[in-house]
């Protein structure tokens, strides 16, 4: 996925750090040249969220006080270098804002070059946290601690006209000692340690701002994380899978009207396969010793035996291959629910006589109103399978189908690997996937 009208995803690598935070704090490093559009790009993504859970951090503010043996030399200091930069105060400020904290910033004056001693930016405690600033990927102890790094790339030229324009006209400089500063300074600096830092982007924009394309697709991924961020706290039996941009990608091509059939069909079985396997890891193993090649003992787990799929006839029959695929042999049981509207009907069922004694795979691509979820668990249950043995399976859920089933059974385990805007009038999941069974099995008018 790398145009120039998009951005270049280069990975998903959230660290271990980030990944343990209990307030599940999502960090956004944006990093980049001087005047590369960071800000601009902050901005947009700020604007179009449109939600306090966002706030914005400058790395210019941990800028450290010049002493007065280097204001006399003030033209020989190097700003854009990461000693310019009090990075401990930085750290133990993105270490409170993780933890759930408010902080206090400081107020750097660029003229003065110190920092206001009366003053600070007070930032609240947020779910979304966004560091923008030229070295925020220099130091390794603030990379550990994001959850998603942008890089925002541009030309050299452009850069340097930006910069030529803010120093004289925000910062009272003349255009000789600009360019005198991003001669000896500003460009040995970014192609020794900004430059450099790129390579651990998730995201690399090119063209700054102007690249709306990009833009977009991280407002919405930021959107989904504060949803399913809300719910997850509700509701401890709802697990989503890891976002990455390889699903993102892949439920933009789902979802996109125009794709093939045979496009649809191919990763769609990609997202279930994830699913299914992410699912598969909720069920209890045991202790297991295996000698390896070399002669050593290897301490794993074995795999739980009593185990068996039901698929919510017929769009849930789509997720069997992935579960056959996953689980040899396993066993496969059908339930068909008759669903009008906000109303359900039991049609058909015929499952494992033994499935009181097994494990349970429940199978629906989509979890909507959760009546028909619901009925069939109910089903289950009847059969004498345990509340706490059904794991149902399924790619997109509408919160209002979440909280019903999460809350009508609290220990039944919901796995999905997208969590939707909700229900619209005739309680169709939106954005939604439509149809699913119709599309995946080729039966819909197309």
């Amino acid at each position: 996925m790398d145009s120039p009208s998009g951005a270049h995803f280069s990975g998903w690598r959230p660290s271990s750090t980030s990944s343990s935070s209990s307030h599940s704090v999502f960090l956004i490093g944006v990093s980049g040249g001087t005047a590369s559009g960071k800000t601009t790009v902050c901005d947009m993504i700020i604007q179009q969220l449109q939600d306090h859970r966002v706030v914005l951090v400058n790395q210019d503010s941990f800028y450290r006080g010049l002493t007065k043996d280097e204001l006399k030399l003030e033209h020989e200091y190097n700003f854009d270098h990461p000693n310019a930069f009090d990075t401990e105060q930085l750290v133990e400020t993105l270490v409170k804002l993780k933890s759930g904290q408010s902080v206090q910033v400081p107020v750097y004056d660029f003229k003065l070059h110190q920092r206001a001693s009366d003053r600070y930016q007070q930032v609240n405690a947020s779910e979304v946290v966004i560091l923008e600033g030229i070295l925020v990927f220099h130091e390794q102890r603030v990379r550990n601690l994001m959850n998603m790094k942008i890089f925002v790339d541009a030309d050299p030229d452009v850069r340097l006209s930006r910069r030529i324009r803010r120093d004289t006209v925000e910062r009272g400089r003349d255009v000789h000692s600009v360019l005198e500063q991003y001669a000896k300074f500003v460009k040995p600096a970014f192609d020794d340690f900004i430059l450099p830092s790129k390579k651990y982007a998730d995201i690399i924009i090119p063209r700054g701002g102007d690249n709306c394309v990009a833009i977009d697709l991280i407002v919405q991924h930021i959107r989904t994380k504060l949803g399913q961020h809300n719910l997850c706290k509700i509701y401890p039996n709802l697990h989503v899978i890891q976002s990455t941009f390889q699903t993102r990608g892949m439920h933009t091509l789902i979802r996109d009207t125009e794709i093939s059939k045979h496009d649809f069909i191919f990763y769609s079985d990609r997202l279930i396969r994830l699913v299914v396997e992410h699912g598969l890891g909720y069920l209890p193993f045991t202790e297991k010793q295996v000698i390896t090649p070399t002669g050593s003992i290897y301490i794993g787990v074995d795999f739980c035996k009593k185990l068996c799929g039901v698929s919510v006839i017929r769009s849930g029959e789509s997720m069997e291959n992935a579960l056959r695929a996953c689980c040899k042999g396993i066993k496969l049981g059908k339930i068909l629910i008759h669903r009008g509207g906000d109303e359900t009907q039991l049609i058909y069922e015929k499952l494992p006589k033994d499935i009181s004694e097994r494990h349970v795979l429940l199978m629906d691509p989509v979890l909507g109103t959760g009546n028909s979820a619901s009925q069939a668990i109910d089903l289950l249950i009847k059969k004498g399978v345990p509340e706490s043995r059904i794991i149902f399976l399924n790619l997109v859920s509408a919160p209002e189908g979440i909280q019903y089933v999460c809350k009508r059974f609290p220990h039944i385990k919901v796995v999905t690997s997208e969590i939707e805007e909700g229900l619209n009038d005739q309680f169709r999941v939106v954005p939604g996937l439509g149809e699913f069974g119709d599309r995946y099995f080729g039966t819909d008018e197309s």
